[in-house]
């Protein structure tokens, strides 16, 4: 087992290792851009940048995400139980049993 979980250690250092490299080089790219005064470059490699994210986000699958008002309403009893009155809920919308609320002790005097 512990020869799995160093395989597992391995993976995730070298593919951190990659992904520290790809960013070191992408900022060696820029400070070199930068230095050399090549604005006209890094405009468009922004542009290029900002048009990926949004291609990214607009592409996005959100289908599996339903709507705020495809979602069931919670059983919200709060009032009932923070002022100490009889709950308005029936048990099985509540989601419990009615001998479970029998079963509660009383508040203390």
């Amino acid at each position: 087992m512990s020869q799995r979980l160093a395989k597992n250690r391995s993976r995730k250092t070298s593919s951190r290792n990659r992904n520290l490299l790809w960013i070191g080089g992408i900022a060696l790219i820029v400070f070199l851009l930068i230095y050399f005064e090549q604005t006209a470059i890094l405009y468009v490699l922004a542009t290029l940048g900002v048009t990926a994210l949004l291609l990214v986000v607009a592409f996005a699958d959100l289908k599996g995400v339903p709507n705020a008002d495809e979602l069931p309403k919670p059983a919200d009893d709060a009032a009932a139980i923070g002022t100490g009155i009889s709950s308005t809920l029936s048990p099985q919308a509540a989601g419990t049993t009615t001998t479970a609320r029998q079963s509660r002790p009383g508040k203390r005097k």
